[in-house]
């Protein structure tokens, strides 16, 4: 039998409260950094504050643990702290984000999260694209309608038009998440298009147009990196209601396709993220040739 001491349970991590002077605009993001007792980042938590009218109430809360520290309480005293906040600062939901069948998953469900989102990511290889079936469908005409792009910055002509299309997304399938609404304007809009060029990127937007009026009834949009290499995001597709059962988010997404592949030859493939309840706009996807890769799961605590 050995006599040599028990060992000493683990210390609780140190945390330090830090400021994120860069939060995207309409939020603001505290930090939380975990250091063991030699000073040894093992952890760091990211809370960020929706401050737009109509998501006051939420937070989002992103959480980061070192394999090794796992299961020493290090997760569990980063999640108090950003959960705290939150509550002193009244917000109402907290929203945290874990990929489907990890630990992550059974950590937040037994800190009473509750599992309120499916997403399932999937991604088109460019090299695999089928460009004779994406150019006849992008060819193909819709009637009373035309297709447009631009890169970056809405046209100002069009600014209005496209600022009010965003309500596309509006009854976008979101299940149990509470995200609340956020109204749209040109200033946010615009605001949105300059954070993407600002972090070097390039921000490429497809919109079906309605000829009577001239007004925008649809769009999507994808964000490719800056070198032009690895994959697009796309951000978001929607067509108005009013002008849904034409195929025009199939029509917008493969001219989309086609000319990404045209102006960024060294793009390998796109990636797309869409809840598992969005039926009409992953059917568009497994037509199109993405495929899935993963899912990730959306929990929300209530305060």
């Amino acid at each position: 039998m050995s006599n040599a001491p028990a060992s000493a349970a683990p210390s609780a991590p140190r945390l330090t409260p830090l400021t994120d002077l860069h939060a995207p605009a309409g939020t603001r993001r505290l930090v939380w950094l975990a250091q063991d007792a030699h000073d040894t980042p093992v952890g760091s938590a990211f809370l960020r504050l929706f401050d737009r009218d109509g998501q006051r109430h939420l937070a989002e809360v992103d959480l980061r643990v070192h394999p090794a520290q796992r299961r020493s309480g290090v997760g569990s005293r980063l999640l108090e702290a950003a959960v705290e906040v939150a509550r002193e600062d009244g917000r109402r939901s907290v929203l945290a984000s874990a990929d489907g069948g990890s630990p992550g998953e059974l950590f937040l469900a037994a800190r009473k999260f509750r599992r309120v989102l499916r997403m399932t990511y999937a991604r088109l290889p460019l090299a695999d694209a089928d460009t004779e079936a994406l150019t006849a469908s992008a060819g193909r005409p819709r009637p009373g309608y035309r297709l447009t792009e631009w890169t970056g910055t809405v046209p100002d002509e069009l600014a209005e038009s496209f600022t009010a299309s965003r309500r596309a997304m509006d009854d976008m399938p979101m299940d149990d998440a509470d995200y609340g609404q956020v109204a749209w304007d040109v200033e946010r809009v615009r605001a949105v298009a300059e954070a993407v060029a600002n972090r070097g990127d390039l921000l490429h937007t497809v919109a079906a147009i309605d000829e009577s009026d001239g007004s925008v009834a649809g769009f999507t949009e994808l964000v490719v990196p800056g070198g032009g290499t690895g994959d697009g995001q796309h951000y978001g597709t929607g067509v108005l209601p009013e002008h849904r059962g034409h195929g025009l988010a199939h029509w917008m997404k493969a001219h989309q396709i086609l000319l990404v592949r045209e102006r960024h030859p060294a793009l390998t493939g796109l990636m797309a993220d869409t809840a598992d309840s969005n039926v009409p706009m992953r059917t568009v996807n497994d037509a199109l040739g993405y495929v899935p890769t993963h899912q990730s799961c959306e929990y929300q605590l209530d305060l």
